[in-house]
């Protein structure tokens, strides 16, 4: 159910302008003024009760009277990007006809149905010199701040362009360091072959000249010449000749 409307009239009506600067304690003044014939009980209240000090910040307002309500707002450090959310309710309701000795009860037995409300939001202004001001540092932080943005996104650029050349150099110097290792390591199996190779060749030839005197020592001796011609001299064929020269002889002088 929608509240009833508002039978007070508020001046200012709509928001609570405080002007700063704020390194003291800026008022509001908040006009409530009562055009009915009826008593009226108020209530002020706020979303930042820490910041604001209210005087009063409820009561009744008899019929056709008015009354400013001190809206205080506390010592701070102003932040001009800040956004201010703060808000303030005026509440009221027709006070019964007989005496009220504790408005909290009142209140809080009072049904949602009878209760009306108006809602103000609060506008912190600064000086126009102080403004200005504070837009031109506001302004010189901004510049700041997309200078050194700028700035280290330079450097950020220029490490990143000299990150590759520093990797490929040092992919340069790894590979040259292991070519010249793998050399080195070549050259020494190549050494090392030539040593086995040669140490190979004398021992071959050592085993050709151990087997050419083994077969030399081995070989059986042919007889000379002379002794050759003198068997040749004498073959059988001479030995039976001999015989029947010797068995003719023999017979004759036996007979």
């Amino acid at each position: 159910m929608a509240n009833r409307e508002q039978a007070l009239l508020l001046e200012p009506a709509g928001e609570l302008r405080f002007k700063g600067p704020f390194t003291d304690v800026v008022t509001a003044d908040l006009n409530l003024t009562n055009p009915t014939d009826k008593r009226i009980c108020f209530k002020v209240k706020t979303t930042a009760p820490k910041r604001y000090c209210v005087r009063p910040n409820s009561g009744i307002l008899e019929p056709k009277k008015s009354i400013v309500v001190a809206v205080m707002l506390q010592p701070f450090d102003y932040d001009p990007t800040e956004k201010n959310k703060h808000k303030f309710m005026v509440q009221s309701m027709f006070a019964p006809d007989n005496v009220v000795d504790n408005h909290e009860v009142l209140w809080k037995d009072a049904p949602p149905e009878s209760l009306m409300d108006t809602k103000l939001k609060c506008v912190f202004e600064l000086p126009d010199g102080v403004q200005q001001q504070t837009m031109t540092s506001e302004s010189s932080k901004t510049v700041d701040t997309v200078a050194h943005y700028s700035e280290s996104t330079l450097e950020d650029t220029a490490r990143k362009a000299e990150s590759p050349k520093r990797t490929a150099s040092s992919t340069s110097n790894d590979e040259l360091k292991k070519l010249q290792h793998d050399y080195k390591k070549a050259q020494a199996e190549i050494q090392s072959l030539k040593t086995e190779n040669e140490q190979l060749k004398n021992e071959g030839l050592r085993l050709r000249k151990v087997a050419m005197s083994e077969s030399i020592m081995s070989t059986p001796s042919h007889p000379t010449p002379a002794s050759s011609s003198t068997v040749r001299a004498f073959p059988p064929v001479v030995y039976i000749v001999v015989a029947i020269l010797l068995g003719l002889i023999a017979g004759k002088f036996l007979l």
